[in-house]
């Protein structure tokens, strides 16, 4: 039975209701049902269509709640075909991302999610090195990748508002912007190099670990509407050039609980090195009642694909196949992405920060996507807020 798969005294038990009307809300496809794999005779019922089931019972038929709902792992808030997470998978405008990362390069990636058809805006040749960089580049030397691409995003010289300009105006824009970020998270010039490969000889690997590379950033393109690329559309729904649109993403993307949540694994690694025994360490951690970063994705009850196809191009060491047998094994709880972006890092020798690098340079490609969409719907995001303050006299 896995994590995600529950009998049917637990699912009447957790909805409240009688088996009749369990089984009612499996015909009507509101919760789905498999055969138990210990006993063909016995059904087994979704946990995830049961809490999605649950939380819309609990909200009713009030639209405020249902509004304010939708910002907490709720229902979708607005329409995109750039990517899709559903039956536990990640899509690129309908490929499935880990079939995509055997192969596809970030720069093939990109054309995919920018619908940029048989174009290639790659083909250019990379940006000059803004006249900028020159002189605050040593001065952002401690800094993290993506504290550093940030500080140079925002000395590129202004370009156009992406308002009413087509998608394939803005296409080489986007290009040069996804060379100049990996640049920037660098601290060098922009590249003709792939993406993968310029990091590759920056960091001083070998053809294997530049595909190694490669799969890494695919896999961190796209994640529908997580916070940063919310931040990314809000901005440009603005009409804003897409520069500014990346400086939102990059700020969002620095948070603990998003991008930094790579920093946040490196920290747990470095804890593991000295304590030496995965288990013990995570046991502590579950009798504190703290928490273990990287691990149990909302959105992937059975596991999140990208973490387990990182973690086994990783080829992780018997520390790192120790805590995940240790988190899954007191916990229950199955590695994210930010815990395989670690290991694969881990795994090259790269210098620290590098996972947090990847995820910044391949989702790059992901918010350029939803800022050309959001430019092309015309639209502007205004929810509104309840108030909830004292009111006025």
């Amino acid at each position: 039975m896995t994590r995600d798969l529950i009998d049917a005294a637990d699912a009447v038990a957790l909805l409240g209701v009688g088996r009749a009307t369990l089984y009612a809300y499996v015909s009507r496809g509101r919760i789905r049902a498999e055969p138990d794999p210990t006993d063909p005779r016995r059904r087994l019922y979704r946990r995830s269509d049961i809490e999605d089931l649950r939380q819309r019972k609990a909200r009713g038929r009030r639209p405020e709640k249902v509004a304010a709902a939708t910002l907490d792992w709720g229902l979708p808030v607005l329409e995109s075909g750039v990517s899709l997470i559903a039956e536990g998978r990640l899509s690129y405008r309908g490929q499935d991302a880990t079939v995509l990362a055997r192969a596809a390069t970030i720069e093939a990636t990109a054309r995919l999610l920018w619908d940029c058809g048989p174009l290639d805006p790659f083909d250019a040749p990379p940006p000059p090195v803004p006249s900028t960089w020159g002189p605050v580049l040593p001065l952002l030397t401690g800094l993290t990748p993506i504290d550093r691409a940030q500080a140079l995003l925002a000395l590129v010289p202004p370009a156009l508002p992406s308002w009413r300009r087509t998608a394939t105006r803005l296409w080489p824009e986007a290009a040069a912007l996804v060379r100049l970020i990996a640049a920037a998270a660098l601290g060098q010039a922009p590249s003709a190099l792939p993406v993968h490969r310029m990091l590759a000889r920056a960091w001083g690997l070998d053809a294997e670990g530049a595909d190694r590379l490669r799969a890494a950033l695919v896999l961190s393109a796209d994640h529908e509407l997580n916070a940063s690329t919310f931040t990314v559309r809000c901005i440009a729904s603005t009409g804003a050039a897409l520069p500014a649109a990346l400086l939102g993403g990059l700020a969002a993307l620095s948070g603990p609980r998003h991008g930094g949540m790579t920093g946040r694994v490196e920290a747990l690694f470095t804890e593991l090195e000295r304590d030496g025994d995965p288990e013990h360490l995570i046991a502590g951690r579950v009798s504190r009642g703290e928490t273990v970063p990287g691990f149990d994705h909302p959105l992937y009850p059975a596991g999140d694909p990208r973490g387990a196809a990182l973690l086994a191009l990783a080829e992780p060491d018997e520390l790192t196949a120790g805590l995940v047998r240790a988190v899954a094994d007191l916990t229950g709880q199955l590695p994210t992405l930010d815990v395989g972006l670690v290991a694969l890092s881990r795994q090259l020798r790269l210098p620290a920060g590098a996972a947090g690098a990847l995820f910044a340079i391949g989702r790059t490609t992901g918010w350029l996507a939803h800022a050309l969409e959001q430019a092309g719907q015309n639209r502007l995001i205004r929810p509104r807020a309840r108030y909830v303050g004292p009111m006025p006299d």
